[in-house]
């Protein structure tokens, strides 16, 4: 294994997070891809494009940060890397099986027009797998909350109700959600580890991952940090 592969898999898999977060949206996906084609929106590396690609899809990812695509080109199993604006997707009418964007949306100035491009480029019936900041509490720790938004560059949050409003008219139904950091003491951590402990205080605080995931299990789906989300196009 290549040392950019190990690098890959620490910022990515080792972490409180993100290998629960995407790895839930790719379990959603399905084990087997083959014959798929599947796009990530705003993908940075590819990494998780890449495990896609690893399950016989079709893969590409789109970003505009050249830096971040670069590397991932180094990457064991790297996806088509695309430099391009999600608000502009370059790829034609019903073009994928299936859209993977993580924590990607709240980014955006007008998330409505980044999901106007992700169902626009979706087969009918074809699939999205999505997640978004939530913060549902973070108004109780607003020095963190603001810090959080302003390191990085939350512009938005939703939760899957708001989501479900803009997919519904978009022609997308909402299929499944899921809450992740639903209590008040996940929240906090997740909050306080963006913002004063960065990728590696994400990594250090991996260990307490299973903690946070049997607290999420008790805990009702109707808030959290993150919402994940599974939706599908309308037949046309």
């Amino acid at each position: 294994m290549k040392l950019s592969d190990v690098v890959a898999f620490m910022g990515h898999q080792v972490h409180v997070c993100r290998y629960r977060e995407a790895g839930t949206l790719l379990g959603w996906m399905g084990r087997d891809l083959r014959g798929r084609r599947v796009l990530d929106v705003a993908g940075g590396d590819g990494y998780w494009a890449g495990q896609a690609r690893r399950r016989g899809a079709e893969a590409v990812s789109i970003d505009l940060a050249r830096k971040k695509m670069l590397y991932g080109r180094t990457l064991a199993h790297p996806p088509a890397l695309i430099e391009c604006d999600a608000l502009r997707l370059p790829f034609g009418d019903g073009s994928f099986d299936a859209v993977l964007s993580v924590c990607a949306i709240e980014h955006f100035a007008d998330g409505g027009t980044s999901l106007d491009e992700m169902a626009r480029v979706l087969k009918p019936g074809g699939e999205i797998f999505m997640s978004a900041d939530v913060l549902s509490r973070a108004d109780a720790w607003p020095k963190l909350r603001d810090a959080h938004k302003a390191k990085y560059h939350v512009q938005h949050t939703y939760t899957h109700d708001s989501l479900r409003r803009l997919m519904d008219e978009r022609g997308l139904d909402l299929v499944r959600h899921s809450y992740q950091f639903r209590t008040a003491a996940a929240e906090r951590l997740y909050l306080s580890l963006s913002t004063y402990g960065g990728k590696v205080g994400f990594n250090a605080a991996a260990p307490l991952a299973p903690l946070v995931a049997l607290g999420d299990r008790r805990a009702p789906n109707e808030r959290g940090s993150i919402v994940l989300i599974h939706a599908r196009k309308r037949a046309a």
